[in-house]
C-alpha cells in the first residue's frame, strides 16, 4: 500500500484581523461621553473675583454672567451689556427654569453695576442669583 501525504504550503484565506466591531464600540463610548458632557458657558473674560471665607461650591450647569472692571457685562464671551442680561436669562430659563445665574465681577467693578445686573436676572425670572467669590 502506498503512502499519500499532502503538503500543505499555506492557507486558501489569508488570515486578517476583524476591527469592525472595535471601532463599534470605541464610536458607542464617543457618543455615550458626548451626552453625559455637561456643557458650562463660561463668560469670556477674566475677573478678580473678591475674597469671601464663606465662599462655597456652586453648581456646574449654571448661567455665567461676568462684569470687568470697567462696568462691562460680558455672556458666552461676548459683550451684552446689563441690557442683554434680562433676554439672556430669559432664554436660558425657558431651557431649565431651575438654573441658577452666577454673577462674576471683578473686585473693582462699581456696586451700582452689579446691582443693575442682579435687578435684571431676578426680572427675567431667575430666583437663585449669586456672586461667584474665591475662598
Amino acid at each position: 500500500m502506498k503512502e499519500r501525504r499532502m503538503v500543505f504550503s499555506g492557507s486558501s484565506q489569508d488570515d486578517q484581523i476583524n476591527i469592525s466591531p472595535l471601532i463599534d464600540v470605541v464610536f458607542i463610548l464617543l457618543i455615550f461621553f458626548i451626552v453625559t458632557t455637561v456643557f458650562v458657558e463660561e463668560t469670556g473674560i477674566d475677573v478678580q473675583r473678591p475674597r469671601a471665607a464663606s465662599a462655597s461650591d456652586l453648581d456646574r450647569n449654571a448661567i455665567l454672567i461676568g462684569i470687568t472692571g470697567e462696568g462691562a457685562v460680558h455672556f458666552g464671551g461676548r459683550e451684552i451689556g446689563v441690557r442683554g442680561v434680562r433676554g439672556v436669562v430669559r432664554r436660558a430659563l425657558s431651557r431649565n427654569p431651575e438654573l441658577p445665574v452666577i454673577i462674576q465681577a471683578d473686585k473693582s467693578a462699581s456696586i451700582e453695576i452689579y446691582t443693575r445686573v442682579h435687578d435684571e436676572a431676578s426680572l427675567a425670572g431667575a430666583t437663585r442669583i449669586n456672586l461667584a467669590a474665591s475662598q
